[in-house]
């Protein structure tokens, strides 16, 4: 005989300060991004920020697949490029007119190449931005993760993917514009880039996106994909036991990031007003990876904290020790994985518990 359970009436009850003080603190944050840091500060310092907060969305992708899957990809900047030059190849055909971009007349070329005129329709070039990321993350990820290439092996695999996409693009001149990529771009959707309302309009566009794309992240997270993605970080081969397949969830999350990686590389290129080799190769990516270690690879809000901390001090010890900066990151990322494994989310987290410890005691 089979018993019938009936499940107790549940009444709703206020939630704790605990279960706020999550949405508490990224209203606060959202406040000063959107409302505090236009007001205080100068166009060129605010221009800076919004370079930040591009290489903060790139992070947000490494803390999803590295922090929360496991997967330590060393070629983020394969994905930003991707979207970037999308982009800038759009921006470039706008400005030239009906042209040929100025970098394709100095290299002699006399017709526009097929690739690039589909790219002077917005629509087609803003679809790139994610189409072109999102396909190529998921033919390689269907690729490697099938055949259970994972830790060290994967993280060289990108690396060197970034290594070939960089070669690529110089050795292409007339096409991708060579060592000096895309630049001097002058209008952005009937907006003067240099416009300091432009500017201005694109720092709250680009703090917005990384917003969305934050909450998106932390929704997925949290949801039964995330807790399944979080397993396959543990033991990928007890959920192969499981019945489940980890090699679909990697490719799913691997693409996720890529997708971020591409938009954060379309608005990377007003922002800066420059895409080229040397901002998507093998040391950029490293950096990212340091910057989400850093800040703490387990935490999304880590990884953005990581990038915005390390993009500052990039520019304020380039500005003050421009030789010691190299040698600066290179000590602070191994201070970080051997002391503080979990960034400094980590360490406020563990000082945070400490605290209440003592004052329970």
């Amino acid at each position: 005989m089979t018993a019938v359970l009936e499940k107790p009436t549940q009444q709703l009850t206020p939630k704790e300060p605990r279960q706020w003080k999550g949405p508490a603190v990224f209203v606060a944050v959202a406040i000063i991004a959107l409302v505090v840091m236009p007001l205080v500060l100068e166009p060129f310092r605010l221009g800076l920020l919004a370079k930040y907060l591009c290489y903060a969305i790139v992070a947000l992708g490494i803390g999803l697949a590295w922090g929360q899957g496991g997967m330590l990809t060393l070629g983020q900047g394969v994905f930003f490029g991707l979207g970037g030059y999308a982009m800038g190849m759009y921006l470039k055909l706008n400005d030239a007119g009906g042209d040929l971009p100025d970098f394709m007349v100095w290299s002699g070329v006399e017709d526009l190449p097929a690739l690039w005129a589909p790219f002077g329709n917005p629509v087609f070039a803003l679809a790139m931005v994610v189409v072109v990321p999102l396909v190529v993350a998921v033919l390689l990820g269907t690729l490697v993760f099938r055949q259970r290439v994972r830790g060290a092996y994967f993280a060289i695999l990108t690396q060197a993917l970034a290594a070939a996409m960089v070669i690529l693009l110089v050795g292409q001149q007339g096409l991708t514009g060579g060592t000096n990529g895309l630049t001097n771009f002058f209008d952005f959707f009937g907006n003067d880039v240099a416009a300091e309302s432009t500017q201005r309009g694109l720092y709250l566009t680009v703090a917005i996106v990384l917003g969305v794309l934050y909450l998106a992240a932390w929704q997925l997270v949290r949801s039964r994909f995330g807790r399944l993605l979080l397993a396959v970080r543990d033991g990928e081969d007890r959920v192969r036991f499981l019945g489940y397949n980890p090699a679909t969830v990697k490719t799913i999350t691997f693409a996720i990031s890529a997708v971020m990686a591409g938009i954060a590389g379309a608005l990377f290129v007003p922002v800066v007003g420059i895409i080229s080799p040397a901002l998507l190769g093998v040391v950029p990516s490293l950096e990212l990876v340091v910057a989400v270690a850093v800040g703490g690879r387990f935490a999304l809000a880590g990884a953005v904290l990581g990038a915005v901390v390390m993009g500052y001090a990039k520019t304020y010890f380039s500005e003050e020790l421009p030789d010691a900066w190299l040698y600066l990151q290179g000590a602070l990322f191994i201070l970080v994985m051997t002391l503080a494994p979990k960034g400094i989310v980590g360490v406020a987290t563990a000082l945070r518990a400490r605290v209440r410890k003592e004052a329970s005691a």
